[in-house]
């Protein structure tokens, strides 16, 4: 992140003048001096890697309300591209612009407000390439699948932590060393606190002013919440982590009065957060969890969902989550992506077909041992749920509900993993890394085939047995082409060659035991 706020260099070749400026009084005054027209000074060609963040960060008035009195915007140009950016208070009389360039070269840019501190400031940097690391954002790609903007495949991997941000700082530190432990590439979080089953404490601080219900001030902002937040993704970012932020849910239960924000004050968050948020590019947003409980109308939830579009100018992911009971239109334009709740796997790869977009399967229950059938379900069965996904070419979301002493629970809190199905995940990750394409594409052989595998002949193929357990298996492999067989065991982690090439029309002895694998290679 490039900050305007960057010190200049002195020209001065007098060392006298240096020692001077520098001396402790005439420091302070020429530092006071300095941050009194900041805001009338620009670095010119400053260099942001592409897809990094560009900040703007301007002096301005901090009397009244500068939440909704002030507007400010950006206007950033190269040639005949043109992209406006929402400003924000960020307090203490700072006004911040962010922008992600999508394009490398020579951007300049000018402002835009009512108030004339911040009005018509003008300044210029360059785009460069993006670091090795950097990859730009997650999109759809081949209709059911994604990709980072710079073609390197996607495969999401996640899993959900919904408060996490919402604890003592040393529990967020620690979740983030578990994560950077891990294979996870996305993680599930929430906006708002949570007042729910082992869940019931109360953040240090929340996104708008005040700490109670009695108290809150729909009107502000608490900065020193969405500072932390920001810090949160950034340290996901670093970790190679996407960010699916959950905008609204409805487990508040007359704590906080956050699920029932009228559509004025949603409208006021919502351009807040994307002004604050929407230039990190490892954002995806979730419209809500288990979206029918919080008894919006459709028509409230496209209002609510254009508001997010029209002002985030990067068309980062978007989706809205369901409840198993009912499930949201999907088919929606403005829908990437179908982010659904449900513990029938093989009805969730259904779904392909009828919407045509990527499936994730966000819950698909967790792994745990809470009294409720949704937390406790084993470690084996859930791998054995993320591999019936793979097949089918649909993705599965990790979750962990172990019961704790201190209620520190994975799912909600974050904290250490417990359980045994995070490494085994991993294993099936990079057993798709592997594979040329990468991605899980659904096959429709003949026979049963079609519920159970995916690849390509030209690729790879991953027939997956789930509870069948045949003693043999035949192929008709493609004439010319040869190919090799490994059987997998997705939970002892291990993979053991068939001796032998195949080709044409051939049979392989198996183990006769379920929950095994076969992966099929080209030669």
């Amino acid at each position: 992140m490039k900050l305007l706020t960057e010190k200049p260099k002195l020209n001065s070749k007098n060392k006298n003048f240096k020692k001077s400026l520098f001396a402790p009084k005439i420091r302070t005054m020429f530092l006071v001096g300095f941050v009194m027209c900041l805001s009338n000074f620009s670095i010119a060609q400053m260099k942001v890697g592409k897809w990094d963040m560009f900040e703007l960060s301007l002096r301005g008035p901090s009397d009244g309300n500068p939440f909704k009195e002030i507007e400010l915007t950006a206007t950033f140009a190269k040639g005949a591209e043109k992209i406006t950016c929402n400003g924000f208070y960020d307090g203490n009389g700072v006004y911040k612009i962010r922008f992600m360039p999508k394009s490398e070269g020579d951007w300049s840019y000018i402002t835009i407000s009512n108030q004339e501190m911040l009005n018509n400031k003008k300044g210029e940097f360059t785009c460069i390439k993006p670091s090795r690391e950097n990859h730009g954002q997650v999109k759809v790609a081949d209709v059911r699948h994604f990709s980072y903007e710079d073609g390197t495949p996607y495969l999401p991997f996640g899993t959900t932590c919904y408060a996490w941000t919402h604890q003592p700082q040393e529990l967020q530190d620690q979740t983030v060393k578990t994560l950077s432990e891990t294979s996870f590439n996305k993680i599930r979080m929430c906006v708002f606190p949570k007042h729910y089953t082992f869940n019931q404490g109360n953040p240090d601080y929340y996104p708008f002013e005040g700490d109670n219900r009695e108290n809150f001030n729909f009107s502000k902002f608490n900065i020193d919440y969405w500072r932390n937040l920001e810090k949160r993704i950034i340290q996901m970012q670093d970790l190679g982590i996407e960010v699916d932020l959950i905008l609204f849910h409805p487990y508040d239960y007359d704590k906080w009065d956050f699920n029932k924000l009228d559509l004025e004050t949603s409208t006021f968050y919502l351009k807040y957060l994307t002004a604050r948020l929407s230039a990190f590019r490892n954002i995806w947003w979730s419209m809500a969890n288990e979206f029918h409980l919080l008894e919006k109308s459709d028509k409230e939830w496209e209002a609510l969902a254009k508001i997010v579009m029209d002002n985030d100018n990067y068309d980062h992911l978007i989706s809205n989550h369901n409840h198993p009971r009912v499930e949201f239109d999907w088919s929606k334009p403005w829908v990437t992506h179908v982010s659904i709740q449900n513990p029938d796997m093989r009805y969730v790869a259904g779904l392909a077909e009828k919407y045509n977009k990527p499936i994730i399967n966000d819950e698909c229950e967790y792994e745990g041992d809470l009294n409720t059938p949704w937390g406790s379900i084993s470690p084996e069965e859930l791998i054995n749920r993320y591999w019936i996904g793979i097949v089918n070419g649909i993705y599965t979301t990790h979750g962990e509900t172990y019961m704790d002493e201190n209620d520190i629970i994975w799912w909600a809190k974050g904290g250490e993993l417990k359980g045994s199905s995070a490494k085994r995940i991993a294993f099936l990750k990079e057993i798709l890394e592997q594979a040329p394409s990468q991605r899980p594409d659904k096959i429709k052989p003949k026979g049963w085939w079609d519920k159970i595998a995916s690849g390509s002949f030209d690729d790879q193929i991953l027939i997956y047995f789930a509870d069948h357990q045949p003693v043999f298996w035949e192929f008709n492999f493609p004439e010319g082409n040869q190919y090799s067989i490994d059987i997998i065991n997705p939970w002892e982690m291990k993979i053991s060659p068939i001796k032998g090439v195949f080709k044409g029309k051939c049979k392989v002895n198996l183990p006769a035991k379920p929950y095994l694998a076969l992966r099929i290679k080209k030669n």
